[in-house]
């Protein structure tokens, strides 16, 4: 299928299933990130699945390639983010799996109702700190820091969407674990798996994978550490893997 590019577009090669995205280099792009929650995330065959704060549907893309479920909804309040993953599904004839709506996470529950999805996932804004943004509006801004929607948004609104016993998938920033699983608690998603990621072995985490289940029971498993780069500009196998699908 041809796809029409806006001046500052281009198409990047996922290197699976001959799928393609369209990323916009002066807007937030996709990074190792994604690729790593779309790994950690457990999609089972024929399940629904929505994304939160989907920027240009990358993961609902990769997890449609690595996985069999049967529905992915990506939801993303920024309307030319939102006309790239919608041209970026369209490219990839995934129309009939994929579905991309604008919206405000804030209101995801009456967007898809209530009991709706068995999994979610979520890349959401790590930063709190506002300070110093010349411009709310601008679409990295949204992306990294917590201008249109916060934690609480997003586990409070997980919590509605998620059918019982469904699964909660997110990526954040080891800083702020307390206060992920605290809002985790307080929304009935009982963490079941954590999974630190570390740059290199003898350097502190700077992510973390968290799985949550809706009314789960209470025990939670510790994953052996992520490592990400075998030395500078060489990634480890596991994350080889990773990229491999």
């Amino acid at each position: 299928m041809k796809v029409e590019l806006k001046e500052t577009e281009q198409l990047v090669d996922l290197e699976r299933n001959g799928y393609r995205i369209i990323q916009d280099r002066e807007r937030f792009c996709f990074g190792m990130d994604a690729v790593l929650l779309s790994g950690f995330a457990k999609v089972k065959k024929g399940e629904r699945v929505l994304d939160l704060g989907t920027g240009t549907g990358i993961i609902p893309i990769l997890l449609e390639a690595k996985t069999e479920g049967g529905y992915f909804a990506g939801l993303e309040i920024q309307p030319e983010s939102a006309d790239m993953a919608r041209r970026s599904v369209a490219l990839n004839h995934l129309s009939q799996k994929i579905e991309i709506v604008e919206g405000d996470i804030k209101e995801a529950s009456e967007i898809f109702g209530g009991a709706a999805f068995h999994v979610i996932t979520t890349n959401p804004p790590y930063m709190t700190e506002n300070h110093g943004l010349k411009n709310p509006k601008d679409a990295k801004a949204v992306a990294r820091h917590e201008v249109l929607c916060t934690l609480d948004d997003v586990l409070r609104e997980s919590a509605k969407v998620l059918m019982p016993q469904g699964r909660f998938y997110m990526i954040h920033r080891p800083r702020r674990l307390v206060e992920i699983l605290t809002l985790m608690r307080q929304y009935q998603i009982e963490p079941k798996r954590i999974q630190m990621v570390h740059p290199f072995a003898d350097k502190e985490a700077n992510m973390v994978l968290i799985e949550g289940r809706k009314g789960g029971g209470a025990m939670m498993k510790v994953m052996e550490p992520l490592i990400v780069y075998r030395e500078t500009g060489v990634y480890t196998d596991k994350i080889d893997e990773l990229y491999r699908f």
